[in-house]
């Protein structure tokens, strides 16, 4: 049964838009998605993330990211490299991005980024795990690292506090392989805005409350809707809820161990007819920031 979920699974992606790789901490890995990030922390910030989505679903999706990125001294610019891992069934795609965001400030304590990406993509099929009719079909021959290149954009308007960006992440709309004139697996545009902000809910500013909103639209899928709710206590410890409309309910944690190091982890419960094949989702990531000015940033943040 699962292998006839993983083949449903599979052919239903290729068959309506490659989704960009997703995840439910994403608003402590902004800058896979909005290259306006970049530098916005006001430090070196070194990211490694790990997602293994469906756990007990065979060729469900597996997630690695690993990300830098920092303001350029005595400039308004920022610059991020990034490196994602990402597997569904039998492919494989291996993603190379580079960002660079301009910054102006607009007050004394906002700031507009824009930013701009770049993007190299390895995708490779394995034929090895399909059961094909014809083991000859020259539509599923020498599909090891294909390569295509893409570009991206987005604007960034932040805060310490609160947050609201706008970006597409690729502009190209690839075809990773084709057979005349029909593709047969295509990389969509994926649109993407989000939001957030930082309440006090005390004088001490002991306990904090962030709620936060991702959407993200691609053509040939369902729009999707991301609201979450972290709360941090005493700059050390986070708690939170999260919602993926139609799709997953989740809990966060995390723990900043020091000014520079912190650790989270996510769980997704699926909500749909998946759910009876998996015993759900799992996100764990560590942040290192590097501070060469620490009255940048007084307290931890939350983005």
């Amino acid at each position: 049964m699962k292998k006839l979920i993983l083949i449903f699974m599979f052919f239903s992606i290729v068959s309506n838009a490659q989704q960009d790789a997703q995840y439910t901490q994403y608003m402590y890995n902004t800058i896979e998605i909005n290259p306006a990030y970049a530098g916005s922390r006001g430090a070196l910030s070194v990211f490694g993330l790990y997602r293994t989505q469906w756990v007990g679903l065979d060729g469900a999706p597996e997630t690695s990211t690993f990300s830098v990125n920092t303001p350029l001294s005595n400039s308004d610019l920022g610059l991020g490299v990034s490196l994602v891992n990402d597997k569904i069934g039998p492919t494989t795609e291996n993603t190379l991005s580079a960002d660079l965001s301009y910054t102006i400030p607009t007050s004394e304590t906002w700031n507009l980024s824009f930013g701009i990406k770049g993007t190299a993509n390895l995708f490779n099929l394995d034929i090895n795990k399909l059961t094909m009719e014809d083991q000859d079909d020259p539509q599923f021959q020498n599909l090891k690292n294909r390569f295509s290149p893409n570009v991206g954009a987005g604007i960034y308007y932040h805060s310490d506090r609160a947050y609201i960006g706008l970006s597409v992440p690729n502009f190209i709309e690839t075809n990773r392989y084709d057979s005349d004139d029909t593709a047969i697996f295509k990389e969509k545009i994926n649109y993407y805005l989000i939001a957030g902000y930082v309440f006090n809910l005390d004088r001490l500013e002991y306990i904090k409350f962030k709620p936060a909103v991702m959407t993200k639209m691609v053509e040939g899928a369902p729009l999707q809707v991301d609201v979450s709710g972290n709360f941090m206590f005493n700059d050390k410890f986070v708690l939170g809820l999260a919602y993926r409309w139609s799709a997953s309910v989740s809990a966060m944690a995390g723990f900043q161990v020091t000014k520079g190091m912190y650790i989270g982890y996510g769980y997704d419960h699926e909500t749909t007819r998946l759910r009876k094949y998996n015993s759900g989702s799992h996100e764990i990531f560590l942040r290192f920031d590097f501070f060469n000015n620490y009255n940048k940033m007084i307290s931890p943040r939350f983005f």
